[in-house]
């Protein structure tokens, strides 16, 4: 298998996880209740949401001479840089997004140590962590967050049918080019599974103040990419800020079909369907609570 084709299908791997175990779920599932928005997280969350014309992206500047580029992981990238919505900063050298870390060079680790990289969370399934395991330098902490995992068991927030029904829709009024990307990103926000897995990134990287968190999925694109937008957006980071760290994969991957703003629209447009908002979605669904917020918001912000 040719490693262009590799890429592909590791690519589409959220699409065919979520789509497994919506296969597994009884048709009749019945939904989750509705949440009710707080007003805890930072005031830019009101504003935020897929429905509606978005601005225009603000321009991701390249990689300075000093940022990490790994030769084994073309989207590795610092997560921090970005002002916030209420002036302040997302601190740099803190935490780092990636697509897989199996074919690390000895470079790459020794730049991770110097970078005083100290954890590692792994949002791949099981399958891809047996093919392509992880080679990070000695003493770094490893762990699983499984975006698509069935240790919390099979349940949803909306029947199955309506939010299946919905995406591809969506994808037809849209474009998508790939319809299970486009069913996957709001899957994301409906299986409680992947509630679970962003919740444990959330808490690992409050839980980690004494070094730099990288995590990451195969490409570092959408399990990574929405977990990102998560992050970024409880920093209060704007919503076109977030899209367009989003779309920066296209730049580093070198395709310009990476990934689609739909798609990161249709986990937005989810949120705002079951929640009202990020606000309600990161304390009701995800379960992260004010501690946990308040200790991201005091490490990661300037």
């Amino acid at each position: 298998m040719s490693s262009a084709r590799a890429t592909r299908r590791h690519v589409r791997s959220i699409g065919i996880g979520l789509a497994a175990a919506i296969a597994l779920a009884p048709a009749t599932l019945a939904p989750g209740s509705a949440y009710a928005a707080s007003s805890d997280l930072p005031s830019v969350f009101g504003g935020l949401g897929s429905t509606g014309e978005q601005p225009t992206l603000p321009e991701v500047p390249p990689p300075s001479a000093a940022a990490i580029r790994l030769d084994g992981a073309k989207n590795f990238r610092d997560i921090g840089g970005y002002r916030t919505a209420d002036g302040r900063t997302v601190r740099t050298g803190l935490v780092f997004r990636s697509n897989k870390l199996s074919t690390l060079t000895d470079a790459d680790q020794a730049k991770l140590t110097a970078a005083r990289v100290t954890l590692d969370v792994d949002l791949r399934n099981a399958s891809e962590r047996k093919e392509a395991p992880d080679r990070m330098p000695p003493g770094v902490r490893y762990q699983v967050a499984d975006v698509v995992g069935l240790d919390a068991g099979i349940a949803f927030h909306e029947a199955v049918p309506v939010t299946l029904g919905r995406a591809l829709i969506d994808a037809a009024i849209n474009g998508s080019s790939d319809i299970g990307q486009s069913i996957g990103y709001p899957f994301m926000v409906n299986y409680r599974g992947s509630d679970v897995a962003f919740r444990d990134l959330l808490t690992a990287i409050a839980g980690n103040p004494d070094g730099a968190t990288v995590y990451h999925c195969s490409a570092g694109k959408d399990r990574t990419g929405w977990g990102t937008a998560i992050l970024l957006t409880v920093l209060g980071v704007p919503r076109n800020v977030v899209s367009a760290d989003f779309m920066a994969s296209n730049a580093y991957l070198g395709r310009e079909d990476a990934v689609e703003l739909s798609w990161l629209n249709a986990a937005f447009a989810q949120v705002d369907r079951l929640y009202g908002g990020m606000d309600a979605y990161v304390r009701d669904g995800l379960g992260v609570d004010q501690a946990t917020i308040d200790t991201l918001r005091s490490t990661l912000l300037a």
